[in-house]
């Protein structure tokens, strides 16, 4: 199925680090050293690289987050700038802030990754002052990191007229989902995301004020719910030879599609064959020349 031929402007509110990927034969034990076989580095983070993901398939993809200015905040801008994300700090220019290096291992026999990050958790990121100079958005994606932007920008989105449609990546709980998902038009959601108080995560998604809800189930099929529709998205057998970022760039493609005015089960199948398409390539940027626009 080709891809849907739809763009727009996207807003991603959340998180950027630094990650340092190695490709190994395997996880070394504890007080082990193992010899990589591929080293990469390249902005990482779920708001960063689904914004990356859109700007490849033509979105105007504008990045919300917090940098700082230094030596690793430039290698992180460097790489979205490179891939055509338009980057707006919410850090003073010339001043520091801690920006998380993630460690990342890909086992070269199964494709999966692993990875340990601070994200977030290193510094509190100031609120955006500059929102209403942005250009008008389409779709706004939240990932749940950063409290204060986000709430800074679901502020500023309730004098937006038209106002734009909001996506969540909500991989794992986090608390500020509390206050996100009772203004998503759409949630998309990892089977093992878990609402508090609710057993079924779509029914929880929902109870908490989601309008849209799409639930993801690694290889199996895409799960999405709409009012009173309800129905699932197949995903192709691929074989799966790097899987890091492959959720982002679910993310990102899900919200481009969006924002070029497809409907829910239109724009999961977008994501799915993009998402694929991710796996099927070692590294985290080399994909990408498979579906650029």
């Amino acid at each position: 199925m080709p891809l849907a031929d739809h763009t727009g402007t996207c807003w991603f509110v959340g998180l950027t680090t630094l990650d340092v990927v190695h490709r190994a034969a395997g996880r070394p034990d504890r007080d082990e050293k193992v010899t990589a076989s591929r080293q990469d580095v390249a902005a990482g983070g779920p708001a960063a690289n689904a914004a990356v993901t859109a700007a490849a398939l033509g979105a105007r993809a504008v990045l919300v987050t917090a940098l700082g200015d230094s030596p690793v905040a430039r290698a992180a801008r460097t790489d979205l700038e490179t891939h055509g994300v338009e980057v707006h700090d919410v850090v003073a220019p010339g001043q520091d802030f801690p920006l998380a290096v993630s460690a990342v291992l890909v086992d070269e026999a199964t494709g999966e990754r692993s990875v340990v990050s601070a994200d977030a958790a290193l510094a509190e990121a100031p609120p955006p002052r500059f929102l209403g100079d942005l250009p008008h958005p389409d779709v706004v994606l939240f990932d749940g990191h950063h409290p204060v932007i986000a709430g800074a920008a679901v502020g500023h989105l309730e004098n937006r007229d038209p106002r734009p449609r909001v996506v969540l990546d909500a991989g794992r709980w986090r608390p500020l989902f509390a206050e996100l998902l009772p203004v998503a038009d759409v949630a998309a959601v990892s089977a093992r995301f878990a609402v508090p108080g609710h057993e079924d995560v779509t029914a929880g998604a929902h109870a908490l004020g989601a309008r849209g809800v799409v639930v993801t189930h690694g290889d199996g099929p895409v799960e999405w719910s709409s009012g009173d529709d309800t129905g699932t998205v197949p995903v192709p057998a691929v074989e799966a030879r790097d899987t890091l970022g492959a959720g982002d760039a679910f993310h990102g493609a899900l919200a481009m599609a969006l924002a070029g005015g497809a409907a829910l089960p239109e724009a999961c199948a977008t994501a799915v064959e993009v998402a694929g398409t991710r796996v099927r390539h070692v590294g985290p940027r080399s994909w990408l020349a498979e579906v650029r626009r």
